[in-house]
């Protein structure tokens, strides 16, 4: 399978975190182990400048077949649909008309990361740029495609969403398309694969024991859970961070910060500072996904009341003051 990749409206933080795959050979080693072909990527490929060139107008008019089109970054409409603030240089053309030609010819169409999935940061804000997604603007059906667009697989824009997103979540999608074991059935209701989106990034989170109590932490340093307080939304969003950590061992949560729900539309706003809570009369306005709000306060009181002293007063620090306690095992 052939894989056309190119970079739209972002950083490129997509790219670099699929770098960072774990396999000890490199990404581009397993994928062409799988039989997966890099033939055009603008920082990884060989081929640059009037040889890139070629290559995308032999594959646009269908001279060149290729099996994948993968776009990281939002696509950029503006200004008065005319595409204009992205030029795709050396072509003369802007990038959203050689999306939309190389689209038509493609079998699958991959949108790599929020940025194409949904508009993402560049969307942010005025979006004077009128950027958005590959087949959604926002939370929206439509983006530049369209929301009828399929390509020929049948399939819609398959949203490999995560700001960046996670290396392993590309590397399998590209791997289940080679094998055929990827179709409608498997993508979730944002068009993500549900293989990475059917659990929440609070699965396997190393602060549960503190969410379990309800002992939050008060500043950034602090071991305690981060929901209540800082921002923390990874027991509503959907992503499997803390079960595969980036390079096996790091993660928003791992790492101090909170995590901002960057695998769905609309996370780059969310209404208040991405490092506070939101709350209405002490109660946090964003709960746990399938959780009624009375269940909260009712929990959250009673965990309190019972939190140990040991999870109490670590989760006010940044490194552990007390160790669990030992316990002699054998018959109760």
């Amino acid at each position: 399978m052939r894989v056309v990749w190119l970079q739209a409206a972002g950083c490129g933080g997509c790219t670099q975190s699929l770098l960072g795959a774990e396999n000890r050979s490199g990404v581009l080693a397993q994928l062409a182990d799988s039989g997966i072909e890099l033939l055009l990527h603008p920082g990884l490929s060989e081929a640059s400048g009037d040889e890139a060139l070629a290559l995308l107008r032999l594959a646009a008019d269908g001279s060149r077949p290729f099996d994948l089109l993968c776009v990281e970054g939002a696509l950029l409409r503006g200004p008065n649909g005319s595409g204009r603030f992205q030029m795709l240089s050396g072509s003369g053309r802007p990038l959203i008309d050689w999306v939309r030609d190389l689209a038509r010819r493609a079998h699958y169409v991959l949108a790599i990361g929020t940025c194409s999935a949904y508009g993402g940061i560049v969307s942010s804000g005025e979006n004077i740029t009128d950027a958005c997604g590959l087949q959604f603007d926002g939370d929206q059906e439509g983006g530049l495609l369209g929301s009828e667009f399929r390509a020929i697989s049948g399939l819609p824009v398959i949203n490999v969403a995560g700001c960046p997103t996670h290396p392993g979540w590309v590397v399998d999608t590209l791997l289940s398309l080679a094998l055929g074991a990827l179709g409608v059935a498997d993508l979730d209701a944002w068009q993500r694969p549900r293989f990475y989106t059917e659990q929440l990034v609070h699965h396997g989170c190393p602060r549960n024991e503190f969410y379990e109590f309800k002992a939050s932490a008060q500043k950034l340093s602090d071991l305690g859970c981060l929901m209540e307080n800082m921002g923390c939304k990874g027991t509503q969003a959907n992503a499997d961070c803390n079960l595969r950590p980036w390079h096996g061992v790091g993660s928003c949560v791992r790492g101090g910060f909170a995590c901002i729900s960057c695998t769905e539309p609309g996370f780059e706003e969310p209404g208040h500072p991405f490092m506070e809570t939101a709350k209405i009369a002490g109660i946090p306005t964003s709960l746990p996904v399938d959780m009624p709000k009375a269940w909260f306060v009712a929990l959250a009181a009673l965990s309190k009341s019972a939190t140990p002293k040991r999870v109490r007063e670590n989760s006010h620090s940044d490194h552990p003051l007390i160790a669990p306690g030992i316990r002699k095992s054998g018959p109760k």
